[in-house]
């Protein structure tokens, strides 16, 4: 089966919050990737940072959009992490900062996405705000 067939027959079985879980996955993993590289690697740290920084502004500007379906408290909490994600990926390029907060961020967001998010405690939105309140 070639890559073209199966990402088609994979975006057919996956619903949108599998899909963001798996997109989530893929650029999580490149930020770990360059995670010890520091100024190593400029160029594989650099586009590990863009890269999250691109899925973060999607992100972002879908959830500034009107017609998001979502709780209007948690578009506001996507749109804040977004803010904060573009804010600091340049620290983590120029200044050396931290590279595990933006994982963190990952990974927390991943929790709410995963299958068994849906329990009370467990939910998106209160993951997303209390990111955004410590962003």
């Amino acid at each position: 089966m070639s890559l073209t067939a199966y990402q088609q027959a994979s975006a057919r079985a996956e619903n949108p919050r599998e899909t963001e879980y798996r997109l989530f996955s893929m650029v999580t993993r490149a930020l770990m990737d360059v995670q010890g590289l520091g100024r190593q690697n400029l160029g594989a740290l650099s586009s590990a940072i863009d890269w999250n920084k691109r899925v973060w502004g999607a992100l972002g500007q879908d959830c500034a959009d009107d017609r998001n379906g979502l709780d209007a408290s948690l578009r506001a909490g996507i749109i804040s992490l977004a803010m904060f994600v573009e804010r600091y990926s340049p620290q983590v390029v120029r200044d050396n900062a931290d590279i595990d907060i933006l994982i963190d961020i990952n990974r927390t967001v991943m929790q709410g996405l995963a299958p068994n998010a849906g329990s009370p405690s467990n939910t998106n939105e209160g993951r997303a705000e209390k990111i955004a309140a410590n962003g």
